[in-house]
């Protein structure tokens, strides 16, 4: 859709991972919010809801199975095998955008204010065509986690990684920046990272984060962290230029140090500590194991880019793909 003048049709998509207990508590949720959007005009009655079910090992894709069968409005795929969130959300919004005029993307959980979609489609219908889902605030996380996901955010922007100040994956995206977001054929994915590159007018909806409504969580801190691994060594390559920093100044303390040894030397003094000697060798050792293996982790990237392994398998569909002209 060329012009935001007509009601434009909206996909939903929503990725799931073993999310039995959850999904049947915020599926009739986000049917709700579609058909109050339709019934105000805002968006076409031909929006949907495309659950994405990532390798589930439960019966998520069952549950979408019958959620499609009760009411038009649900559609599903599944993954061929589990492939993690980001790939989830990607395979999703890569098949919403041949049959939608915007899409937007939200955890199943129900953590994200729903509400805040009405919100999105108003600055869509303003003009913008990325619309950020951003917190207002992180009072209901732990102090920890707050400390270390607000600590994150800041040293990505130093890095130089353009990203959205306590932005995750909630968002509207127009399905003409999904067109051009195509184009980027990244297999180590960082979306929210990643969006922003494409540029376009954009804007952001403030929203507060609930608790999850059901289920437990499948986010532990160790995906969390490996997530901002890969979000730092996706988008940025200051950490080498860190690491070569680092190894100058070692050099130049090395070398300090040699000096200072020949001159103690000769001038009759003699220069003892095996312990404090141990301690450089250990130090100097620690930082060139560090250095490799942040180097290593660029170059496994770099092999994984190389071999151009489709990010993600359709095995099934609840639904059978449209022709083009179902937009609008």
């Amino acid at each position: 859709m060329s012009e935001n003048t007509s009601r434009p049709v909206l996909w939903i998509v929503i990725p799931c991972y073993n999310e039995e207990e959850v999904l049947p508590v915020t599926a009739p949720l986000f049917l709700h919010m579609v058909e109050e959007m339709t019934a105000s005009g805002k968006i076409s009655d031909k929006s949907r809801i495309l659950f994405v079910n990532d390798g589930s090992s439960d019966r998520t894709w069952q549950l979408i199975e019958d959620l499609s069968d009760s009411d038009p409005h649900y559609i599903g795929i599944s993954q061929s095998r589990n492939r993690g969130h980001q790939n989830a959300v990607l395979a999703g919004l890569m098949e919403a955008k041949e049959y939608c005029d915007i899409t937007i993307s939200i955890d199943c959980d129900g953590q994200d204010d729903i509400t805040a979609m009405d919100r999105m489609v108003d600055e869509y219908l303003l003009g913008a065509e990325v619309v950020y889902g951003v917190r207002a605030s992180r009072k209901s996380d732990s102090f920890l986690k707050r400390f270390t996901a607000e600590s994150f955010y800041k040293l990505l922007n130093s890095m130089g990684a353009e990203v959205v100040f306590n932005h995750s994956d909630y968002r509207l995206i127009s399905s003409r920046v999904l067109e051009e977001f195509e184009n980027f054929k990244e297999v180590n994915l960082y979306l929210r990272g990643m969006i922003p590159l494409v540029g376009f007018k954009s804007s952001s909806v403030y929203y507060e984060r609930h608790e999850r409504m059901a289920g437990k969580s499948h986010y532990p801190i160790s995906k969390m962290l490996q997530l901002a691994f890969d979000g730092i060594t996706s988008l940025s390559v200051r950490p080498i230029s860190i690491i070569t920093s680092i190894g100058m100044m070692t050099s130049l303390m090395g070398f300090i140090g040699i000096i200072w040894v020949f001159l103690v030397y000769f001038n009759g003094y003699k220069v003892d500590g095996w312990a404090s000697t141990l301690c450089i060798v250990l130090f100097i050792g620690g930082i060139q194991l560090l250095s490799m293996g942040v180097i290593g982790t660029y170059i496994g990237k770099i092999y994984l880019e190389s071999k151009h392994r489709p990010r993600y398998i359709i095995s099934e569909r609840t639904w059978q793909p449209y022709e083009r002209h179902y937009k609008g």
